[in-house]
């Protein structure tokens, strides 16, 4: 297995943004109440896991259940975990964000946990897609995209970008203190490294 898709129980995708990566991908997880947001759409996952406390229907037969009661996880993590034994190298996770916001802000903290244990990992939703960038990274974006870059380890140190309106010249973001947000591409494809800490990219469609 080398693509999975991932469906949240966040806010809910539009119809073609689920099919477009149910399409893409080899296998389908749904993380609890996600499973709903599938069903509406006319979508079957290949397997349901988590508490299973937000899950409203009934699931089919056929679909694979894995009840996992673990407290000190969430339906997320739980997911990604079996994602990540089933061999998975390539995960878009849907549905992990709006709705509440401590949910979404523990779901960026969950993938910030997962982005070294998989070749690629995102979240995805219909405003924009939000990835943890590798210290050197180049991105094909269409000039004019709006990107923000924030530092998810409280502290990112020793930032280089090209291709962006406001270029950062071996600089730092700090929360508090100075953030990277509303930037433009300018030219492509764009490039940012960085020496310390965990940058997030929000990238708007």
């Amino acid at each position: 297995m080398s693509k999975v898709l991932i469906v949240g129980n966040g806010e809910s995708p539009p119809a073609w943004l689920l099919q477009t990566h149910f399409d893409q991908s080899d296998w389908c997880i749904a993380a609890d109440g996600g499973y709903d947001i599938l069903m509406a759409v006319g979508l079957r996952p290949h397997v349901v896991t988590g508490d299973l406390d937000s899950l409203a229907s009934h699931v089919e037969d056929g679909v694979r259940l894995i009840m996992n009661p673990d407290q000190e996880t969430n339906d997320l993590e739980k997911a990604l975990q079996l994602a990540l034994d089933e061999g998975a190298r390539h995960v878009v996770v849907l549905g992990a964000t709006g709705l509440k916001l401590d949910q979404t802000l523990k779901n960026l903290s969950v993938l910030l946990q997962f982005h070294p244990k998989f070749d690629f990992i995102c979240f995805d939703d219909e405003r924009c897609r939000m990835m943890i960038l590798e210290k050197e990274t180049e991105l094909s974006l269409e000039l004019g995209t709006d990107i923000s870059l924030y530092p998810m380890s409280g502290k990112v140190e020793g930032i280089v970008t090209q291709g962006l309106k406001y270029s950062l010249h071996d600089e730092f973001l700090e929360n508090g203190i100075r953030d990277g947000s509303s930037n433009e591409v300018v030219s492509s494809p764009v490039r940012i490294q960085y020496k310390r800490g965990s940058l997030l990219a929000i990238i708007h469609h």
